[in-house]
C-alpha cells in the first residue's frame, strides 16, 4: 500500500486556488474528498499518517479489532464498492480493514487528493476575502472557502498522569501509535496499563506469548464474547444482493447499524424470560446483551440485574475467586462506558504466567527504570505498553491552533466544554465544518453511517450557498445555544453521563466535564439534520460573497 500525495506548491508562489479543505483520511475524510471531488470542487486532503485509514492506520497493536459488524462498518455510498469488496470475517482484523480501506481509495482514486504525513498546525479565517487558510507543520500554505475537520473523535492518544514514564528503560509501546516493524513478546516480562477495549484485545492476544504479563487495572471494563468467526460465501452473497435494503435498515435504526434493538422494557417480562433473554443474546455474542432491553441506560435498577448477570459470567470463567471479584466492574452502570467484545479475555487469566494487578487495591506509586512502582512494590519489566486512550472527541480540535471570526480560536470557544450546533459547525468559525464531532452523536453510534450522512447535509448547504451567491454560514448563537440545550436535557435522562469516562472528558486532567454526545439515538439526529435542510437552514446565518481581493 504505497500511498501518493498531491505536489506541493512551491512556497514561494501563491497558494494554489482550492474549494475545499478537508483534514483527516479516515472513514469522513475519504468520503468528504469524494463526494466533493464529484460535485466538482477542487479539494485538498491533508493526513499526518503516512496513509488513508484514519484511526486504523495507527492502531496497529497485537489483536486490533473493530467492534462492529464488519459488512456494516463500511462505505454504503459506493454500489460498486459494496459488491466488488468481500469481508472474510464477521468482526474484520486491523490488517483486513487496512486492506479495504487501500481497496476503496485505489478504486475511486482518492490519495492523489491527500497530502501524507502531513500535519496541519493552524488554520485561520481570513474575514475579508472569506477563506480558509491552512498552515502545515512544513510551513506550507493552502487556501480555501471551506475547510472540514474529519479529525474523528479519537485521534489525540493520552498516556497515563503516572510519575517517571519517561524513566522507563525498557521498551515502550502505546497502543495508538503501534510501530510498523514486528515486536517479539516470548520470554519477556510484560505490563499493560489500561483495561479498555483495547487493553482488552492485547491482554488476550500477547497473554499466551508472553513470557509473564502483569495487567495493571484501575477501572474494569464490562467486556462481552464476540463470537468472530469467518463468513460464509452463500451469506455474503445474500448480503450483497440486499445492501440497498440493509444500508437503510442502518440508517433508521437508532444505533445506526443493523445490531437489533428491542423496544422491550426489562421490567415488561418475568424474571425467567428476562434470564432466558440474557441467556441467548450471550450465546448469540457481540452487542446483542445491549439491544435486548429498551431501558438499561433509563433504569437504574434494570441496569444493575443486567449488570450482575455479566458479573456472574465472569465468575463462571476466571478460575482464581480473588481475580475474578477484582474483574467485576462496580460503581458504575453497565454500557455507561464503552462496551467491549473478547475472544478469550477472562480465559487469559487463567494462564499461569498472567497476573492482575489491582490498582485499587494496590495503587500505582510510580514508574521506574526498571518497571512499575505500586504500594506493595516494584514489578520489574522488559515491556510496557500503554493502552491509556485518547482526549475523545474534542482533542483533535484543539491539539492545534484553529482561529475564526475576530482572532477567537476553538480552546478559547471550548474553554468551558464543546459547543456546537448538531455537532456539525460553530458559531464564530464560518466555513468551518466537522463530522462525526463533539454534541454530534459520534461514539454512541456506526461512524460510518454518521460520516456519511455528516459529509452529504455539508454537500447540501454548500450547494445551496452556491445556488444562492452566498459566501460564509455561521449557526446563529441562538441556535447553537438551542442545540446545546437539547443536548444537556438528553444527556440528563441516561445513565451514560454517570460513568467517569472519555465520553465526559474525565480522563483528562483539567478538561471541562460534561457528555459532549447527543444521547437521542442516530435516527432522531438524522430528523434534526433533514429539518435543518427542509426548512431552508433558518438557524444558520449567510453572508454573500465579497468582491474577490487579491492574495
Amino acid at each position: 500500500m504505497n500511498a501518493e500525495s498531491a505536489p506541493a506548491p512551491a512556497s514561494s508562489k501563491a497558494p494554489r486556488p482550492l474549494d475545499v479543505i478537508v483534514v483527516g483520511a479516515g472513514f469522513g475524510g475519504l468520503y468528504a474528498v469524494y463526494k466533493f471531488r464529484e460535485m466538482g470542487l477542487q479539494v485538498q486532503g491533508f493526513e499526518a499518517g503516512g496513509d488513508v485509514g484514519g484511526v486504523w492506520y495507527w492502531n496497529r497493536y497485537p489483536g486490533a479489532r473493530v467492534d462492529l459488524p464488519s459488512i456494516d462498518y463500511s462505505f454504503g455510498f459506493s454500489k460498486e464498492i459494496e459488491q466488488e469488496w468481500t469481508w472474510s470475517e464477521y468482526f474484520a482484523a486491523q490488517p483486513e480493514l487496512m486492506a479495504y480501506f487501500d481497496f476503496v481509495a485505489k478504486r475511486l482514486d482518492l490519495r492523489r487528493h491527500f497530502r501524507f504525513n502531513t500535519r496541519v498546525e493552524r488554520a485561520a479565517w481570513d474575514e475579508e476575502r472569506q477563506l480558509w487558510v491552512v498552515t502545515t507543520a512544513q510551513g506550507e500554505r493552502f487556501e480555501a472557502p471551506y475547510c472540514v475537520m474529519a479529525t474523528g473523535p479519537l485521534s489525540v492518544p493520552k498516556d497515563p498522569d503516572i510519575p517517571g514514564l519517561d524513566r522507563f528503560k525498557g521498551e515502550l509501546y502505546r497502543a495508538a501509535r503501534w510501530p510498523q516493524t514486528p515486536v517479539g513478546y516470548a520470554g519477556k516480562r510484560i505490563g499493560v496499563l489500561g483495561t479498555g477495549s483495547t487493553g482488552i484485545q492485547i491482554v488476550q492476544e500477547i497473554g499466551p506469548q508472553a513470557g509473564e504479563l502483569f495487567v495493571f487495572q484501575r477501572t474494569p471494563s464490562f467486556t462481552m464474547p464476540m463470537r468472530n468467526r469467518r463468513l460464509d460465501p452463500d451469506y455474503v452473497a445474500e448480503v450483497k444482493r440486499h445492501y440497498p435494503g440493509l444500508r437503510e435498515a442502518a440508517r433508521n435504526s437508532p444505533n445506526g447499524g443493523l445490531r437489533p434493538a428491542s423496544t422491550r422494557a426489562f421490567f415488561s417480562v418475568t424474571p425467567e424470560e428476562r434470564r432466558r433473554l440474557l441467556e441467548d443474546a450471550w450465546r448469540n455474542g457481540g452487542l446483542a446483551v445491549l439491544g435486548t432491553f429498551s431501558d438499561l441506560l433509563l433504569n437504574p435498577e434494570a441496569n444493575e440485574h443486567v449488570a450482575e448477570f455479566l458479573r456472574e459470567r465472569i465468575g463462571e470463567v476466571v478460575a482464581d475467586p480473588v481475580t475474578a471479584e477484582a474483574l467485576k466492574p462496580r460503581g458504575y452502570p453497565v454500557f455507561a462506558r464503552r462496551p467491549c467484545l473478547d475472544s478469550s479475555y477472562y480465559e487469559t487469566y487463567n494462564l499461569p504466567q498472567v497476573h492482575l494487578v489491582d490498582c485499587i487495591s494496590d495503587p500505582i506509586v510510580e514508574i521506574t527504570e526498571k518497571g512499575i512502582r505500586t504500594n506493595s512494590g516494584e514489578v520489574e519489566l522488559d515491556m510496557l505498553i500503554l493502552a491509556t486512550g485518547y482526549d475523545g472527541l474534542t482533542g483533535a480540535l484543539l491539539a492545534f491552533d484553529v482561529v475564526g471570526r475576530d482572532g477567537r480560536s476553538v480552546n478559547d470557544k471550548w474553554s468551558e466544554g464543546a459547543r456546537s450546533y448538531m455537532g456539525l459547525m460553530m458559531e464564530g468559525f464560518p466555513n468551518l465544518f466537522m463530522t462525526t464531532g463533539p454534541n454530534g452523536p459520534a461514539a454512541l453510534a456506526n461512524i460510518v453511517r454518521i460520516s456519511e450522512n455528516d459529509v452529504d447535509w455539508i454537500a447540501t448547504l454548500m450547494t445551496h450557498m452556491a445556488k444562492n451567491g452566498l459566501g460564509a454560514v455561521e449557526p446563529a448563537l441562538e441556535a447553537e445555544n438551542a442545540w446545546m440545550d437539547i443536548v444537556a436535557a438528553l444527556a440528563g435522562r441516561t445513565l451514560v453521563s454517570q460513568a467517569k469516562t472519555w465520553y465526559v472528558g474525565a480522563n483528562v486532567a483539567g478538561k471541562p466535564q460534561g457528555l459532549s454526545l447527543f444521547t437521542g439515538g442516530f435516527t432522531k439526529y438524522r430528523e434534526y439534520c433533514s429539518a435543518a435542510i427542509q426548512n431552508g437552514f433558518r438557524d444558520l446565518v449567510f453572508e454573500h460573497e465579497k468582491l474577490a481581493v487579491a492574495a
